[in-house]
């Protein structure tokens, strides 16, 4: 039997039973760590992507001179494109 072993588990609220067969000792001594599973459909693309955005405070022209703010370049003139 390999060192460790990963298994789905549902808890019954007294005890944790295995999704599929084990073979395990009867009687043997194991450690357990438990780490909760999402179930499947919970989360829309979305809401995981927002739990790993943020948001960035900045003046309102952040995007279009952002070489001035990270660069210290001279700011673009109005009305003219690069």
């Amino acid at each position: 039997m390999p060192r460790t072993k990963t298994l789905h588990v549902i808890f019954d609220g007294n005890v944790l039973r295995p999704e599929e067969s084990v073979d395990l000792e009867t009687d043997g001594r194991y450690l357990v760590t438990i780490e909760r599973k999402e179930k499947t459909g919970q989360q829309s693309l979305w809401d995981t992507l927002n739990k790993f955005s943020g948001k960035v405070e900045g003046p309102e022209d952040w995007s279009k001179e952002h070489d001035h703010y990270l660069y210290g370049v001279p700011k673009r003139e109005k009305g003219r494109i690069k």
